[in-house]
């Protein structure tokens, strides 16, 4: 018998808040064999597909990202538009995407880290109103197509490693 723990498997990872692609999350979830784990405050839909898991945590600030930030490891998948968590996913080795398939990583969470924070000053202080472009056609195509990369980076880092 052997001491070593066999690898979980990639895990996608969902900030189910507000998230505007978790039908297209679990699209590319089943063509790829991955489970996902939806977590949120509350308002879930149950499934009974056993690859989804749903996760209600409590509605402590940051509750959400909290439990995702302490599970997540490299070879997940983390669907957030948070950009703290995505640090935290990413300096934990997770592959990160927005829902509008903006990737973070290594080489620009730190630019999205400043930009985030600078975009928090300029609406404290008056300068922005801080309004969010509507979420379009564009954005779930390349969410589709980014999501669909990081599964198959996931497999192959799985095959190989």
């Amino acid at each position: 018998m052997s001491d070593t723990v066999p690898p979980r498997g990639t895990i996608i990872y969902v900030d189910a808040d507000a998230c505007p692609v978790k039908a297209e999350i679990l699209k590319v979830a089943e063509r790829h064999g991955f489970p996902v784990t939806f977590v949120a405050n509350s308002g879930l839909r149950p499934s009974r597909d056993p690859m989804i898991t749903n996760v209600i945590v409590s509605a402590g600030f940051d509750a959400a990202d909290d439990w995702i930030a302490e599970r997540a490891t490299d070879g997940d998948i983390v669907v957030t538009a948070d950009v703290p968590l995505a640090g935290r996913c990413v300096a934990a080795g997770a592959q990160v995407t927005g829902p509008s398939g903006r990737v973070f990583d290594k080489s620009n969470i730190g630019m999205a880290t400043a930009m985030r924070d600078l975009g928090a000053h300029l609406r404290e202080t008056g300068e922005s109103k801080g309004y969010n472009a509507a979420f379009s056609a564009r954005d779930r195509s390349a969410f589709l197509e980014t999501l669909d990369r990081l599964c198959r980076r996931a497999k192959n880092v799985t095959a190989t490693g």
